[in-house]
């Protein structure tokens, strides 16, 4: 059994502007995280529509355990509480889902996404100022043009680092039902936006028109069966994408073949035991994240209960299935009646692909990762820092931050 404690996510050190513990309310939960794809900058949303990136701190010959901390580098809010008066509805302001667009300059790109809409922000550092115009004084106030004697070359001063956050497109009013999930292209150009029924393609420079690709909204709302729960583009065929639904199924789809992909062209389900069948096993078999690996052969899902990884080569079962926390699976009743049965949990690929991360349902919080030995052999480690006292919790930090201090052949497994 191999120790992974080095790849529990890493420490953050909030900054002073943080409220403590005790001021934390119902808007301060967070909601979503997403690492860019270098994984220098984090970025997670709260239930407030606020947005926090942090950004991983450099290491130093002096403080080398630090290279390991991420702190606040900016701050803005996304998105505002909105209410359609056409339909009478609220619509939240909480944070879905964040995707990070690969950096091309600069300055990053990150899409965030409520209920209804996506934003498309650019966060980028500004360390000098333009002085000396010509039509305004030194205070931005226009000058009368009749005083100007000379003209003057504008310069750029020295100033303090300022880090912004500017909204550069807003893509609305496309979704009647709450979005689950969006995911960037590896074209770079498009992206999807997926809610229960449809999935939509955007441009990104394009904000007031989007394509429909797949609707599964039937002609009478009875005799509807199933709804979409997630889904994500293959990384580096930008024709392909993937949807999973809510009676445990992906379908692989191709847009080369049609520009409605109702019809799939690869179905992954696995078989059910008929022996097995319970009250809860739609429920439990709802699928509520799907990912691609990075090389694009598997793809991995997580249901209530396990996670699953499946060859794309192979559509009748998954090529293997871990159990997340199978001794629930005596408690379902309870858990239904206390609405916990419907909670929805995420996974992810590292960069390397070998090892792969979810969260568990407990009082407290659990990471599990899986060790992908080989096709068939994997190790499962779950930690808990929410049920140690302050004293214990600081000793347990200081321990992981010791462990990921590891030789460079097993550095190279790190999360990204």
């Amino acid at each position: 059994m191999k120790c992974f404690s080095r790849y529990l996510p890493y420490l953050f050190r909030p900054s002073s502007t943080i409220l403590s513990s005790s001021c934390h309310t119902e808007a301060d939960i967070i909601s979503t995280v997403e690492f860019n794809p270098t994984g220098e900058l984090l970025a997670t949303g709260d239930k407030g529509g606020r947005v926090v990136v942090f950004q991983r701190e450099q290491e130093s010959k002096n403080q080398p355990h630090r290279r390991g901390e991420y702190n606040v580098y900016s701050t803005f809010q996304s998105h505002e509480p909105e209410f359609d008066y056409l339909k009478s509805l609220e619509i939240e302001e909480k944070i879905n889902k964040i995707r990070w667009l690969p950096q091309q300059n600069a300055a990053y790109f990150l899409l965030s996404t409520n209920d209804k809409t996506v934003k498309l922000w650019k966060v980028s550092e500004r360390d000098k100022r333009p002085e000396g115009y010509n039509l305004k004084d030194e205070e931005g106030r226009i000058r009368d043009p009749t005083t100007i004697t000379a003209l003057r070359v504008p310069v750029l001063q020295p100033m303090d680092l300022m880090v912004e956050a500017t909204p550069r497109r807003v893509f609305s009013n496309a979704h009647t039902y709450h979005i689950n999930s969006i995911s960037v292209n590896s074209d770079y150009e498009t992206y999807m936006s997926t809610d229960d029924l449809r999935i939509n393609l955007w441009n990104l420079e394009i904000t007031n028109r989007s394509f429909n690709i797949v609707d599964i909204k039937p002609a009478n709302m009875e005799m509807l069966t199933e709804v979409i729960t997630a889904a994500e583009f293959q990384p580096s065929q930008c024709n392909t994408f993937v949807y999973s639904s809510s009676k445990g199924s992906i379908r692989l789809c191709d847009m080369r073949a049609s520009a409605l992909c109702d019809n799939h062209s690869k179905l992954f389900e696995e078989p059910e035991d008929p022996s097995n069948r319970s009250f809860f096993s739609e429920i439990i078999s709802s699928i509520s994240d799907v990912k691609f690996s990075h090389s694009g052969r598997y793809l991995m899902t997580r249901d209530y209960l396990t996670v699953k990884v499946w060859d794309l080569n192979m559509e009748s079962k998954p090529l293997e299935t871990y159990q997340v926390h199978d001794y629930l699976r005596s408690k379902l009743c309870s858990l239904y009646e206390n609405d916990c049965i419907f909670d929805k949990f995420e996974c992810v690929w590292n960069g390397s692909d070998s090892v792969i991360m979810t969260v568990s349902s407990s009082s407290c919080l659990k990471f599990s990762f899986f060790f992908l030995e080989s096709a068939s052999t994997c190790s499962l480690n779950s930690f808990s820092f929410s049920s140690l006292s302050n004293r214990e919790a600081d000793s347990q930090r200081w321990s992981l931050r010791r462990l990921r201090r590891v030789s460079d052949h097993d550095a190279s497994d790190d999360l990204t």
